[in-house]
């Protein structure tokens, strides 16, 4: 199971305008890009142990950045 590691920033894939049309709390959006250091997925969801579950699921190698919200 990969670690998690606290960072200061990542970019937001939900939006403000995003919350009413999901009031049940399940949107959860993923981009997948790949680069000079290979396969980046960035994931943003309401519920974050939603999407923690699914990059476990992933099985990467490297750590697993996360950032609190507020």
């Amino acid at each position: 199971m990969s670690e998690f590691r606290f960072v200061e920033h990542l970019p937001d894939l939900i939006q403000p305008e995003d919350y009413p049309n999901h009031p049940d709390g399940r949107l959860v959006r993923m981009r997948i890009s790949v680069g000079k250091d290979g396969v980046e997925i960035l994931g943003d969801a309401f519920r974050p142990e939603v999407l923690e579950e699914i990059l476990n699921r992933l099985g990467p190698d490297d750590d697993i950045e996360q950032m609190l919200c507020g």
